[in-house]
């Protein structure tokens, strides 16, 4: 095939598709649906846009660890854009056993007391399958959480104060003690919470 000469000077990029996989895409879908507008979804966010390396000169390594990587989808606070939650699609592996990748990930966030949501890779997504997933990231990182979602179509109810996803918490101390309650997935930050009758 002979270039013409508009093929030689035009700059050798093309569009990459589909910008999304069906897996991605699929799990995109799920989470615009249930977040509706407390959240902004963010797909495939650098590392290098999220964190950044303390004395870079000396931490040189470090910076190899998350250059040209990104996290599957960012949701960020609508008012400042602020990092809320990572989400990361994961491949199924055998019991008991993680990635190198998956545990560095797990870490980097962990540190920076921002929850990464671990979803198991799939054709199709159950919301109340994903939000047991977003509460175990909570509690990962010093929340707790007690929701056990029975059926896919369980809902949980938004923050009265911030509308961002609720937790089912338990009363540990006072006149409520033993008894459950929702409280703001954001707290301490934000203290929504909603007694359950």
């Amino acid at each position: 095939m002979t270039q013409t000469k508009a093929d030689t000077t035009r700059l050798p990029y093309r569009l990459r598709e589909p910008f999304l996989t069906t897996t991605e895409l699929a799990l995109f879908r799920v989470l615009t649906e249930m977040m509706g507008n407390r959240y902004v979804i963010c797909p495939k966010v650098a590392l290098n846009d999220i964190f950044f390396i303390l004395r870079p000169n000396e931490n040189v390594h470090f910076f190899n660890k998350i250059f040209r990587k990104h996290v599957d989808f960012l949701l960020c606070d609508p008012k400042n854009l602020a990092p809320t939650f990572g989400v990361e699609i994961v491949k199924p592996i055998a019991k008991d056993s993680t990635r190198e990748s998956d545990k560095f990930m797990e870490e980097l966030f962990t540190d920076a007391g921002l929850p990464l949501v671990h979803i198991p890779s799939s054709e199709k997504y159950a919301a109340g399958d994903i939000i047991a997933l977003f509460q175990l990231a909570v509690a990962k990182i010093g929340g707790t959480s007690s929701l056990r979602v029975d059926l896919p179509n369980d809902t949980v109810p938004n923050c009265p104060i911030c509308g961002k996803m609720m937790v089912l918490r338990i009363h540990r101390t006072g006149e409520h003690s033993g008894k459950k309650y929702y409280g703001c997935m954001d707290s301490p930050r934000c203290a929504g919470i909603m007694p359950i009758e």
